[in-house]
């Protein structure tokens, strides 16, 4: 004889009501198991609850993760991404082209040319820089953004090389604009362009930028 299946009775709908608007505190939430429309529910969370979740979740980020996880994370990136602008002043340039070539392939190291100032954070000064130009530099240096590095590159751009005396030649591009790496030279080849990358991106790591 099989048992008949037991039917469950249909739940009672208590009727509660809330208390009148005049009655409810400003952003007080209703009694537990009173019929709170679900539009009032939302309506409360978007205006108490989201504003305060934000302002936490930002003052964390920026007190705690900025030091822990994305000041690392974009100082690794920075430093092993390094876009220098894509330019040449005087023989020195030609080592600098080389140094992107097959042999030596600069661009292992994440060391990507471009050619518009906008777009790099590294400027390296491979040549003369004759006061003619220097505005022009200052210019290109000031259209790049933060953070930004430069290298001199070579006697010239060091300390001005043999044309130190002449009236025509800035004497050092550190005149003209901050520089963070110097490379002797006239003019160095390659390979020390390279090591000088690879001391700019010490550099970096210590100065934890």
């Amino acid at each position: 004889m099989s048992a008949s299946p037991s039917v469950r009775p249909a739940p009672v709908a208590r009727s509660m009501t809330l208390p009148p608007e005049s009655l409810r505190l400003e952003g007080e939430l209703p009694m537990a198991g009173a019929a709170v429309p679900f539009v009032e529910i939302e309506a409360l969370r978007a205006r108490e609850f989201i504003p305060a979740a934000k302002e936490a979740l930002g003052s964390l980020i920026s007190n705690r993760s900025r030091e822990t996880l994305i000041g690392p994370v974009f100082n690794w990136a920075g430093r092993n991404s390094l876009f220098p602008l894509h330019w040449g002043l005087a023989c020195c340039a030609i080592e600098f082209a080389a140094a992107f070539g097959a042999r030596w392939d600069a661009e292992r190291f994440g060391v990507v040319a471009r050619s518009s100032p906008r777009q790099c954070d590294l400027m390296i000064v491979n040549g003369t820089v004759t006061w003619k130009v220097a505005h022009k530099l200052i210019t290109l240096y000031e259209q790049m953004p933060e953070p930004k590095w430069v290298i001199a590159m070579g006697n010239c751009a060091t300390g001005g090389g043999p044309f130190r005396t002449a009236y025509s030649v800035v004497p050092g591009v550190d005149k003209l604009v901050p520089v963070d790496v110097y490379i002797a030279g006239c003019p160095p080849r390659p390979e020390a362009l390279l090591d000088g990358i690879l001391t700019l991106e010490k550099l970096i790591r210590e100065r934890k930028e």
